[in-house]
């Protein structure tokens, strides 16, 4: 069906499309349904690129019970801001309790549609209906993703109104429901900043920005949506270890301001009252977490300037913002380390195509201790290794000349696979490690790397065993793999600290709220933190093959192709700041690889990769 230039609307069954010179802009229609009989869903409108935009027409005149149904779901997959159409087929009273932002529910394929006649007659004025599907996920009234599954039945009711004797719906279903072809068109998911409360960085800037990921709807004014979703706070499972400078009740001054960055790149944020006597630091940290949200959401803003009562507050620039707080997305390694031939721990410049490598200075890269795994404090000044028998944990300054001392943790575990699992340094420069000893199963922190093990303290619902761990860059978030009989999942946790948090004996560290990044994998081998809410994961399916993929810390699928196909892939790291290569250790060494290109060969006799965390 070619497009027509003069930007005229053409008619097709069920649905107008109007061609435009900047793309196409679909109208949702009222696809035909029969009456009567067990009705399937089907997806309303197929995968369209980004650009297209779709938006629901109302019911028209005499419209049949059917269309009314099928209208008032494909108005639901519109671009219509305020849902304002979808309404026209509720009654007065249902449209104006409806909530349609109180929950998103995704479901594998559009929602089914099943019809019972009150009575058994075909002439009623009253009407019930089930939508069902296969659950994929939920978005909440804060905008947060989660993954789900089971299936989904929810009562919809229609009547016919006696005055104007036309069908409405009286009893629609909460929030709003899509398939996941309309959600993954119509939702994008962007990362909001908060500022770490239990992170002390030791380099400066000594505050971590935390990134909060939720799903906004890409055709309606993204920006606006973001930064009203800022203001409101972190969501409620990061909120026990973040906060934010806005103070509590601050909002945009009015209810219909739309933001648009000038031709300067700057932003302009009018708020409201609330944010009116708030102090230049306060105000600076404010427009810190505004710069970063917004970069994240589109290159188009580098400036932002806050007013309130009707005058400036503060305006701030990005570089100006990378002194206020650190995101690990910008925080770039000077090194990439791995084990050599010979188990000793040597680097690679990790910004360059150097194939080169040397040891690193100190005793774990110039002595005599064979390691299994490895890992480099965030500022490369510590590194730590497991024995290769897994039973030791050394650590040791990367400077020459410094004795490797005795092990500062010894695992009584039976074997090699039983015993102590790759350490992960966090921000504060504090070292993680699990004991995977059968007997005793723990995971540790080391304040500063050394001393006596602290035990962490973990969900008491958590079953099987750490296999792997990883802290994020911002200190409050860790990656855990768990294996459970055959299974083995990518778990994410939320990291709480009491007490003084450099005195092991009056500190408490524990691990919150654990959920699965990885919930269609049955299998984890592999996983690194590969952004500031984003994890790269090899692992495989249920009956499939070993695969590499991203995956978000909430569960769902970040947008973008996954990574080059590499086979036997035994390891797998990366760096938080995206402009690093991937590196793995597969069946052919050590490999790269660069951003747009294919994967590279660095090192043949090396293991266990790792940039710095």
């Amino acid at each position: 069906m070619g497009a027509d230039r003069e930007g005229r609307a053409r008619r097709t069954p069920g649905r107008t499309v109007a061609y435009a010179a900047c793309g196409v802009v679909l109208l949702a229609g009222c696809a035909s349904m029969p009456d009567s009989g067990d009705l399937r869903g089907v997806e309303s409108t197929p995968r369209q690129d980004t650009q297209v935009r779709v938006f629901a027409v109302p019911p028209r005149e005499d419209a049949s019970s059917s269309e009314i149904v099928s209208g008032f779901l494909e108005a639901l997959t519109s671009d219509d801001p305020d849902y304002e159409t979808a309404r026209k087929y509720l009654t007065d009273e249902a449209a104006r309790k409806w909530l349609p932002r109180q929950a998103t529910t995704v479901l594998a394929d559009g929602p089914g549609v099943d019809v019972e006649h009150l009575g058994g007659r075909e002439e009623t004025d009253s009407l019930s209906y089930t939508l069902t599907g296969t659950k994929v996920a939920t978005v909440d009234a804060q905008q947060s993703y989660a993954s789900a599954s089971g299936d989904y039945s929810e009562p919809m009711h229609l009547t016919r109104e006696k005055k104007s004797k036309q069908w409405r719906i009286d009893v629609p279903p909460r929030g709003v429901v899509m398939g996941k072809s309309d959600f993954q068109r119509n939702y994008m998911s962007v990362d909001k900043y908060y500022f770490a409360t239990n992170t002390q960085l030791g380099t400066a800037p000594h505050t971590a920005a935390v990134a909060d990921p939720v799903f906004v709807r890409r055709n309606v004014d993204p920006m606006t949506q973001m930064v009203r979703s800022l203001l409101k706070g972190p969501t409620s499972w990061l909120d026990p270890v973040a906060r934010s400078s806005f103070p509590t009740g601050t909002a945009l001054k009015n209810d219909d301001t739309t933001l648009t960055p000038n031709d300067q790149n700057r932003l302009t944020v009018p708020l409201n009252d609330k944010a009116a006597r708030v102090g230049a630091t306060q105000c600076n940290e404010m427009a810190a977490q505004l710069l970063f949200t917004l970069q994240n959401l589109t290159p188009m803003v580098d400036e932002v300037q806050l007013e309130a009562r009707g005058r400036q507050l503060c305006e701030l620039r990005e570089d100006q913002a990378e002194e206020i707080a650190a995101r690990g997305s910008v925080q770039r390694a000077t090194y990439l380390y791995f084990l050599d031939d010979k188990h000793r721990l040597a680097r690679l410049a990790a910004a360059t195509n150097d194939t080169d490598p040397e040891p690193v200075p100190g005793a774990l890269g110039e002595g005599e201790t064979q390691l299994k795994s490895v890992a480099v404090s965030r500022d490369e000044d510590m590194a730590a290794g497991v024995g290769l028998d897994g039973k030791n944990l050394y650590v040791g300054a990367l400077m020459s000349g410094g004795p490797l001392g005795e092990p500062e943790l010894t695992s009584a575990g039976p074997s090699t696979e039983e015993r102590l699992t790759a350490p992960s340094w966090d921000a504060q420069g504090d070292l993680w490690v699990a004991d995977r000893d059968p007997r005793n199963p723990r995971l540790l922190l080391l304040k500063d790397g050394v001393g006596d093990p602290l035990v962490v303290k973990t969900p008491p619902d958590l079953e099987g065993r750490i296999e792997s761990v990883r802290v994020a860059a911002d200190g409050v978030r860790i990656a855990l793999v768990v294996k459970q009989g055959e299974k083995s999942s990518l778990l994410i946790g939320r990291i709480e600290r009491t007490g003084d948090g450099k005195e092991a004996e009056r500190s408490a560290v524990s691990v919150h709220e654990l959920r699965s990044a990885t919930p269609k994998l049955e299998e984890v081998t592999a996983m690194s933190w590969a952004g500031d809410s984003r994890l790269v994961v090899v692992g495989r399916e249920q009956g499939g093959v070993q695969t590499m993929r991203y995956v978000q810390v909430d569960g769902s699928t970040p947008e973008g192709p996954a990574p080059a196909a590499l086979s036997g892939v035994k390891e797998i790291t990366a760096s938080e700041d995206a402009r690093l290569p991937l590196i793995g250790y597969s069946e052919d060494g050590i490999v790269r690889l660069p951003s747009g290109a294919q994967w590279q060969k660095v090192v043949t006799d090396g293991t266990a990769p790792v940039y710095p965390g």
